[in-house]
Formats: C-alpha cells, structure tokens, sequence
C-alpha cells in the first residue's frame, strides 16, 4: 500500500491503476470506515483511501482542532483491507491559494436539517468532494448512509456537475446496542455512552409507528424530541423526510426516511432510519 500526499503524485499512479473505487474520510477510522472499504473492494481493481480533515466543514466553535489525527493507525487498518493507495494531502496541498476562492454551492437543502444548525457545512463538503473527485478520478465512490443528507447532495453533485462516477451508499455501521458508528463517539463519557443508543430507540419507535399506519408525523417527531429532552439530549431536530430527495413527507409517500441530531452533553450524534411502507 502506497501513503500519497501530493495530487502531482496521485495523478501518476493514477494513469496505468485501472478501475478505481474511492472512499474519501476524514481518518480516525472505525468500523463503519472500513465496511465501506469492503464494498469499494468488490467494485474495482484499487481502492483509493483519502484521509484529509477538511477547514471547510467546520463552523466556527466545531471541533476541526481537536478532530483526531490519527494518520498511522489509519494505515496500517487500510493496508490490513488491501487499500492500494491512501491520500493523505496536507492542507497547503489541497488548499494552496490558503483561502479557498471558488467553492460549490448546493441547493437549499444545505440549509435544512443539519445544515439549519452548521451553516456552511454542506458547501464545505461538497466543494472538498468536488475537489477530491477531479484529483482522483474515481470509477465508483461509497458513502455512508449515516450521514444521509450529505449523501443526497454529494448524489445531486454528481448529478448537476456531469461528475463521471457511480455513488454507492452503504448501510450504517452500529455498535451491539445499536449507536451508529462515529469517530465522535470516543468524546462520549461513560455515562453519555450508556445513554446514547436512545436516539436509534426513538428513531425506531417513529419507524415502527409508520408501519402500523400512523401518519401523524408532528406528533411521532415532537414525542421522540420529548423523550430525548427529558433524558438529557439537546434535540436539534427530529423529521420525517422522503427518502429520494429529502422533501417535507406528505402523505402517501412510500419510501421515508426518519432522521435525527442531539447532543450529549458536548458531543452532537445524527442517525437516520429509512421506512418502505
């Protein structure tokens, strides 16, 4: 396994590696990291690894400082998964003008559900993806179904952008007690730890309510942000969208997806369960 940091480097290997599959992080790798690896591996001949923590995503306040850098760990789990490349540019590399000048802009749905609550994220993101699919020229990329909404825009992305590759989603990744995984987790006490599965608990409470035919959405959404504010959680919201493109549910839609952010204490955790009913 080759550990690349500059894209005059990259763009050299890339010109005889064949079909390429990506998986682009921000290292400090788990579990949930690695299974989307697996899914790269059976979709082409090299899987190329990006482990950048990107300013850009980060808000004022955020924790882009203290984000675990962890670049050596993160190797030697890739290499056991027979990852050819990881792409670790620093931020002079990727970023070389300091300030990045042209960014991408998604639509408003940067501005709903997490974006309501971290402005500017979802452009960050889609402009550090945009970049990163340009360097690495990737035949197919997998995403996380976790981090749902920045899936839908890295979809529309490629789609809007005529970007030549296939996005994969791949399920989210869950401890034994069901918390979706998440480099964040380890900021969690062991108290908030004990507690936090909660949030996957009410989300099923909401998808099962759904099956049986309860269609008051308002309701199931204010009485999960109810249980979890009574148990310590500072709800940022909890909604039932359409699973296609994340619109308001109305209705007689089919195919939702109910998705949720709180915090413990400092530490902000998201989950999202999709319903077919």
């Amino acid at each position: 396994m080759q550990i690349i940091h500059t894209i005059k480097e990259l763009r050299e290997w890339r010109k005889t590696a064949g079909r390429v599959a990506f998986v682009p992080t921000m290292g400090n790798l788990h579990e949930g990291h690695l299974a989307l690896v697996r899914e790269a591996r059976k979709r082409a001949d090299h899987v190329v690894v990006s482990i950048f923590v990107n300013r850009l995503q980060f808000g004022q306040g955020e924790d882009f400082d203290k984000y675990p850098r962890t670049l050596q760990q993160d190797a030697d789990k890739l290499s056991a998964e027979g990852v050819s490349v990881v792409f670790a540019p620093d931020e002079k590399e990727l970023y070389p003008n300091v300030e990045q000048r042209y960014n991408v802009e998604p639509p408003h749905l940067q501005n709903e559900l997490c974006g309501k609550f971290r402005p500017g994220h979802f452009r960050g993101v889609a402009t550090v993806v945009s970049k990163l699919f340009n360097i690495v020229e990737p035949d197919t990329a997998c995403f996380g179904k976790k981090d749902y909404q920045q899936l839908a825009i890295i979809k529309g992305l490629v789609e809007d952008l005529n970007i030549n590759v296939e996005i994969v989603p791949v399920d989210t990744g869950r401890a034994s007690d069901g918390l979706a995984l998440s480099s964040r987790n380890q900021y969690l006490s062991g108290q908030e730890r004990a507690e936090a599965p909660r949030l996957y608990r009410e989300l099923n409470i909401i998808a099962d309510a759904l099956r049986e035919g309860n269609l008051a959405y308002a309701e199931l959404e204010q009485a999960a942000v109810e249980q979890l504010s009574e148990s310590g959680w500072s709800v940022d919201y909890v909604e039932i969208r359409r699973a296609d493109n994340l619109n308001i549910a109305h209705a007689g839609d089919k195919n939702l997806v109910v998705l949720a952010a709180a915090r413990l204490g400092t530490t902000r955790l998201i989950d999202n369960i999709e319903v077919s009913l």
